[in-house]
């Protein structure tokens, strides 16, 4: 079964599962779209986190992009899973925390409104984060 089939499957197992292998397509643009409809799955909250862990767990502007515009429009349900998913993925390491804030801040101005609002949201969330990991400084010698 492809993913392609997973992620429109009537059980909520495989959708999650498509989400989490379509992550790391997320860069294609035959992704993006199964991708937002899996992050906003009406049928299971449970799609909606793994997925967005998921792209939120590649650290890089495209997992972001995908969930910033779904947050843009995501319903309360899925919108706290999606910030649980946040929360989750950049409460550990400070550095992936600060990368991810700088993306956000860049996505907030892209002209493309859908993922500008969605990043502003994505930015808020961030911000409140306190990371468990800093860096230790270095002593010059």
């Amino acid at each position: 079964m492809t993913l392609g089939a997973l992620a429109r499957s009537e059980d909520w197992r495989d959708r999650a599962d498509a989400g989490h292998g379509l992550a790391a397509f997320a860069e294609t643009p035959e992704a993006v779209e199964p991708l937002l409809a899996l992050v906003l799955d009406p049928g299971d909250t449970y799609v909606t986190r793994r997925t967005a862990e998921s792209l939120l767990r590649r650290k890089d502007r495209a997992g972001l992009t995908i969930v910033a515009s779904a947050l843009a429009v995501a319903q309360d349900n899925h919108a706290d899973w999606i910030h649980t998913a946040v929360v989750d993925v950049f409460s550990i390491f400070a550095d992936d925390l600060d990368e991810a804030v700088r993306l956000t801040e860049e996505l907030s101005t892209t002209p493309d409104t859908r993922t500008a609002r969605g990043a502003r949201r994505l930015h808020s969330t961030l911000t409140t984060i306190d990371p468990v990991l800093r860096p230790v400084p270095r002593e010059d010698s």
